[in-house]
């Protein structure tokens, strides 16, 4: 099992067909302190692209979009009494939501985590 992620800065961790979604260390760093997030409904289909969901920090508000297709079996309720958990700990406490993929070969169009950095690497240049 390892992350996975979009150009958009979402990370994905699958596990039997199950995806754990939340947002880079990059992206928590460069949106600031996150104040608020705004969590999609349980049992709603998303497709690769939409949107997922929303930031809101002190520097701006953001929208998160899913990196692959499927219906959301969970969300994080830690994060409507503790937004800040995205930037404590975004890779793993600071998770979003989770989804029950329709189309797991969407998860392999994915960058690695070597890929990823390189691809910041690049932003930052």
């Amino acid at each position: 099992m390892s992350y996975k992620f979009s150009e958009e800065h979402e990370w994905v961790l699958l596990e039997d067909n199950i995806a754990t979604i939340g947002i880079s260390d990059y992206a928590q760093g460069q949106l600031g302190d996150v104040v608020y997030v705004e969590l999609p409904s349980l049992g709603t289909t998303v497709t690769k692209g939409d949107e997922l969901a929303v930031v809101e920090s002190v520097k701006a508000a953001s929208e998160v979009y899913s990196p692959v297709t499927g219906e959301i079996i969970e969300v994080n309720d830690e994060l409507e009494g503790a937004p800040t958990l995205v930037n404590e700990d975004a890779m793993d406490a600071g998770w979003f939501v989770k989804i029950r993929i329709s189309d797991a070969t969407e998860v392999d169009e994915l960058m690695d985590a070597a890929a990823y950095k390189s691809f910041v690497e690049g932003l930052d240049e």
